[in-house]
C-alpha cells in the first residue's frame, strides 16, 4: 500500500490502518485477524485501553512476540481517558478523565500489556468536560521524555477543543481520529476537516463503513448508528462497484482517501477475506463525478 506521512511527524504508515477494537470479543480469533491484516500491509494498529477491558492489547501484544520483526516494521496507536462505572470504586460512575495523574497512569498499562517500551501515538478518546489543557500537556511531556510515547493526538474533539488544547501544548498534535463515513459526513460540514488541512493534522476515520451498513451489513451499532439510513447510498455504491469490478467495501473506502486531507480509515473486520479485500481500496482513485455522485447519494439532497 501507498505511505503517507502522520500530521507533523517522522512516522510514515500505510493509507489504511487497522483497527483492533473486537479482537478480544468472544467467537474472534484475534490474532488471525491481526496477521491477516499484517499479511495484507497494514502498517498501522489502532488499539485503546478499554477495548475489551485491555484484552485487545493483551492479545496484540501476543502477536508481536510471536512475530518478532513485526514491532519494527509497525506502528502502535493506543487512547486513553475513557473509565467505565464500577472502577476503582463500586459507585464510580462512567466518566471521561484525562487528569495528567490518569493519562501517565494509563499508558504505563498500555505498554505492559502491549509489552513494548513505546507506544508511537498515543491519544486521548475522548473530551473531558474537566480537563486541564495545561495539565494535560505537562502529562504529554513527561511521557515523552520518559520515552514511553512518541507523538500524540486526539480522537472526538471537536475543532474548537483542539484549537484550545494546542494552544497550550508545546507538543504538536498529529492526528484527530474521527467517525467519517458516507454515513456520518458531520466532518465534511463542521470545521474538523478544514482544521486539520490547515494544521495538517491526519484524519483517521473510525468506522469507515458506517458500523458495516455500507460494506458487508452492520455485526453491531453504537447507539447513535442506530439512526443511519444508508439505503440511498448503498444503492449507488453497488453502482459504482459494479463498473469498477470491485466490492462496495472498497469504494466506500476509496471515497474516503480521495479527500486531499489525506483520511485514514481504520479498517475494523475480524475477517481476514474481508481485511484483505479492503486493502484494495488502496489502489482505486475514484473520479470526480463517482465521488460526488456518492456525496450526493449520502446526503439525499442536492448540494446548495
Amino acid at each position: 500500500m501507498k505511505q503517507i506521512r502522520i500530521g507533523n511527524s517522522s512516522l510514515s504508515t500505510t493509507r489504511l490502518a487497522y483497527g483492533c477494537w473486537r479482537i478480544a470479543e468472544p467467537g474472534t480469533d484475534g490474532r488471525a485477524a491481526v496477521l491477516a491484516a499484517y499479511e495484507a500491509g497494514y502498517t498501522l494498529f489502532d488499539g485503546a485501553d478499554i477495548y475489551g477491558g485491555g484484552k485487545a492489547e493483551e492479545v496484540f501484544g501476543r502477536v508481536l512476540r510471536e512475530v518478532p520483526a513485526m514491532r519494527e516494521r509497525v506502528l502502535i496507536t493506543s487512547k486513553c481517558g475513557v473509565r467505565p462505572a464500577g472502577l476503582p470504586n463500586p459507585d464510580s460512575p462512567g466518566r471521561y478523565d484525562l487528569s495528567a495523574q490518569y493519562i501517565v497512569h494509563a499508558c504505563e498499562q498500555s505498554l505492559k500489556r502491549l509489552g513494548v517500551e513505546v507506544i508511537d501515538l498515543y491519544l486521548l478518546h475522548r473530551p473531558d468536560f474537566l480537563a486541564d489543557p495545561h495539565e494535560i500537556a505537562g502529562a504529554f511531556v513527561q511521557l515523552l521524555d520518559a520515552g514511553k510515547v512518541r507523538y500524540f493526538g486526539v480522537s472526538n474533539f471537536r475543532p474548537s477543543l483542539v484549537s484550545a488544547f494546542q494552544a497550550a501544548c508545546p507538543l504538536p498534535l498529529v492526528v484527530n481520529q474521527v467517525e467519517i463515513s458516507l454515513a456520518k459526513l458531520d466532518a465534511f460540514t463542521d470545521g474538523t476537516l478544514d482544521q486539520c488541512l490547515e494544521r495538517n493534522l491526519t484524519p483517521m476515520a473510525w468506522s469507515p463503513l458506517g458500523a458495516g451498513l455500507l460494506g458487508h451489513g452492520a455485526r453491531r451499532l453504537l447507539p447513535a448508528q442506530k439512526a443511519y439510513h444508508p439505503a440511498g447510498v448503498v444503492k449507488v455504491l453497488d453502482e459504482v462497484a459494479h463498473a469498477r469490478g470491485v466490492s462496495r467495501t472498497v469504494i466506500a473506502l476509496a471515497w474516503l482517501l480521495k479527500h486531499p486531507g489525506r483520511i485514514m480509515p481504520i479498517v475494523g473486520s475480524t475477517d481476514p477475506q474481508r481485511i484483505q479485500e479492503a486493502a484494495r481500496a488502496d489502489a482505486l482513485e475514484l473520479t470526480r463525478d463517482e465521488w460526488y455522485r456518492l456525496l450526493l447519494a449520502a446526503r439525499g439532497e442536492p448540494l446548495p
